[in-house]
């Protein structure tokens, strides 16, 4: 056998992640963090050209990496984007539902309900999409770790937040909902609820954000919560302290912590 035929067999026995939303932010420093390790990549993004340039100034070729040009509020392209990867690729090992968006909304204003059905066609049904082509073959493998990217938004409600907070709480729920279905099939269902992360999501919002992570930062402690499997996670874990507080804060008292902190801003708002 030559050097070759052994890089060749060694890459297709790597293992294989699959990540939405792999054109910037947290979905970029996954997939940066899982090529650092040799991992195989199947990366959907609607601007895929980002992602190629990407991977063509790492030296990350096609033998590693694919790319699929997919809007997860398209259920039919990103449902073919996995088949596709299950033909070409085989089945992922792990598979990222991190594709998302931030946006406030205002239920007095008529045209806020469709950033709100945006939001929930984004955040929740295009989870939903994504693993949908995977959790078939994963049962009958009987091994495969799907991944939801939620939010501490989840916990509690925000001021011109709602879209965004329902949403996270809803992908919460749904990914507590799928785990348990899924317990006896050998997979696994880690649902991450990143605090504040510097990415172009966050970078708009009128409110003090504390224990800010850079994407980087917040995938190099994702990846070992991945790996174990965790069934739930708050990074980093001072956000995590903070959560639990949130939660169990009586209603009147947050009510008046809440008030008067600055609101989300709407789709066309001034920065």
């Amino acid at each position: 056998m030559t050097p070759e035929d052994r890089q060749r067999l060694e890459r297709e026995r790597a293992p294989l992640v699959f990540i939405t939303g792999a054109s910037s932010g947290i979905g970029r420093a996954l997939a940066e963090a899982y090529a650092a390790r040799g991992w195989r990549l199947s990366l959907v993004a609607r601007r895929a050209e980002r992602v190629q340039a990407w991977l063509d100034e790492a030296g990350i070729g096609p033998a590693q990496a694919q790319v699929h040009a997919a809007d997860v509020r398209d259920r039919e392209a990103i449902v073919a984007a996995g088949m596709r990867c299950l033909i070409e690729q085989g089945l992922p090992d792990v598979v990222i539902a991190n594709a998302g968006i931030s946006v406030g909304i205002d239920t007095a204003e008529r045209e806020d309900l469709a950033v709100l059905e945006d939001l929930y066609a984004t955040n929740v049904v295009g989870m939903a999409a994504t693993f949908h082509p995977f959790i078939r073959p994963m049962r009958l493998a009987r091994r495969g770790t799907l991944v939801g990217v939620a939010s501490v938004a989840a916990i509690r409600g925000l001021p011109g937040h709602g879209g965004y907070c329902g949403s996270k709480a809803a992908v919460v729920s749904y990914c507590e909902s799928l785990r348990i279905e899924l317990r006896g099939d050998g997979i696994r269902v880690v649902t991450l609820l990143p605090g504040f992360v510097d990415t172009p999501l966050t970078r708009g919002n009128r409110y003090a954000m504390p224990f800010l992570l850079s994407p980087r930062e917040f995938a190099r402690r994702a990846l070992p919560v991945i790996d174990r499997g965790r069934r739930h996670a708050v990074i980093p874990w001072p956000m995590g302290v903070l959560t639990v507080l949130m939660r169990w804060m009586p209603r009147v008292f947050w009510d008046r912590l809440i008030a008067g902190r600055g609101r989300k801003q709407r789709r066309g708002d001034p920065g």
